[in-house]
């Protein structure tokens, strides 16, 4: 196989005062923080969609990037070109996953069978590729959404023949993912939900949602799928309204059909903001239910309302996604550069200078999190915050459960006028970020 990005070196650490665009400044793998190692912290992968498909087309113009890798689109050379390319990319920037969607790694037949056939060929053909590295896959999913058949959903669909090749495709991708390793399985509904109400019977399409899943976790455990199933949460887009709006939404349905024991979340940043909530948020929300697992790592534009998934360069937003991850223990999935490039940055060199751009953000973020830990002013705050329950008689009793409702109230009256209530202190802890992100 002759080299494809050709004159792009191996990426490698040489620190924040280089000026070289084909070198790390902050991601040092082997770098030690807070016990770990950094690659052990950041598990990055490569997104098979947007790397090795995604050439810029979008609602007003075709592509401007070449992704044919030398052969002609829509063919299994192209497939297997791409795996090729794949792996030459992930060993030169020291990523070790990748995370696909069964239409990303093959061109889909009019006929599932030889889409089947065609999918068995080149998972063959990533099975050695990755023999001999230490890549490995993150996770797989099935792509029921971007085909006319699922134009109303696919486990939310009217058809019951749609349906059954919802499931098909399942299915297979749950094979693909064992077969390679994976460690994670998504579901992301990309039209599981509606553009109007007036058409719509939600309950009965939520429930046949959570029937399809079901099936699914029962097929994958049958099948030695030992990892994680994710939900991955979003509100809008391509549909007016989807199911799995945010993460409390979806961590309420997987808890009302009984799924929540094989399913976290897989939380993207830009998703996050297309909800109306902080990156940071969504990853405490999942956090502090025991479901946070994985991470699509990109931003949007706060400007633009659609999902541009742009490239992490936001350190301010890496810090608290950081910090909220080291907070939880880290992550049962890892960091997948759900991200491409800009339409008008497309050459090969543009793709690195992404995931450097991407590994670095993170990288950076890791240790600014590790700071405001180190430092402890901001845990010490929250800490004191909620001391009058931890140090109090009545506190203590209220936490323990003993309280009742008229002791609160009789214990309320001879209080008087309360106005000792500690201050939120909300733009000192904002110095305290500033001085430990800048200094």
């Amino acid at each position: 196989m002759s080299e494809i990005f050709k004159n792009i070196p191996v990426i490698k650490y040489e620190g924040k005062d280089s000026k070289n665009p084909f070198a790390f400044k902050f991601y040092n793998p082997d770098q030690v923080v807070l016990g770990k190692k950094m690659s052990e912290h950041l598990p990055f992968a490569m997104a098979w969609w947007h790397n090795l498909c995604a050439g810029g087309t979008d609602m007003f113009g075709r592509d401007t990037a070449d992704k044919s890798f030398g052969t002609e689109k829509a063919t299994m050379e192209h497939a297997k070109a791409k795996v090729d390319a794949g792996f030459e990319f992930m060993q030169k920037l020291g990523i070790k996953y990748f995370c696909f969607h069964d239409v990303d790694i093959v061109p889909e037949a009019d006929d599932i069978k030889e889409t089947n056939r065609r999918l068995d060929e080149i998972t063959d053909y990533i099975l050695e590729k990755m023999n001999g590295t230490d890549i490995k896959c993150l996770w797989g999913t099935a792509n029921m959404f971007s085909n006319p058949r699922f134009m109303n959903g696919a486990g939310s669909t009217n058809s019951a023949e749609v349906y059954c090749f919802a499931a098909a495709q399942i299915k297979k991708a749950l094979e693909l993912t064992v077969k390679l390793g994976g460690k994670g399985y998504v579901f992301w509904g990309g039209r599981e939900g509606y553009e109007t109400l007036l058409n719509t019977d939600v309950k009965f399409e939520q429930e046949n949602i959570a029937r399809l899943m079901k099936m699914a976790v029962e097929y994958g455990r049958s099948i030695g799928f030992t990892g994680d199933f994710y939900i991955e949460p979003k509100p809008k887009e391509p549909m007016k309204h989807q199911y799995d709006f945010d993460a409390a939404t979806a961590i309420g349905f997987l808890r009302q059909y009984g799924l929540d024991k094989d399913f976290k979340m897989n939380i993207e940043a830009n998703h996050a903001t297309l909800a109306g909530h902080t990156f940071q948020h969504e990853l405490r929300i999942s956090a502090i239910n025991g479901m946070l697992g994985s991470i699509d790592a990109n931003q949007g534009d706060y400007l633009l309302g659609w999902d541009t998934d742009e490239f992490p360069f936001d350190v301010y937003e890496a810090t608290l996604c950081m910090y909220e991850v080291l907070k939880a223990g880290g992550l049962t999935g890892g960091f997948n550069f759900d991200a491409k490039n800009r339409r008008p940055s497309n050459t090969f060199d543009d793709m690195f200078h992404a995931y450097i751009l991407g590994m670095d953000t993170f990288a950076l973020g890791l240790l600014k999190a590790a700071a405001i830990i180190e430092d402890g002013r901001i845990d010490d705050f929250i800490k004191n915050k909620y001391s009058s329950f931890n140090d109090t008689e009545i506190g203590k009793k209220i936490l323990s459960g003993s309280a009742t409702l008229s002791e609160l109230a009789a214990f309320a009256e001879n209080l008087g006028d309360t106005k000792n209530v500690q201050s939120g202190r909300q733009e000192y802890l904002e110095s305290v970020m500033n001085s430990i992100l800048f200094s």
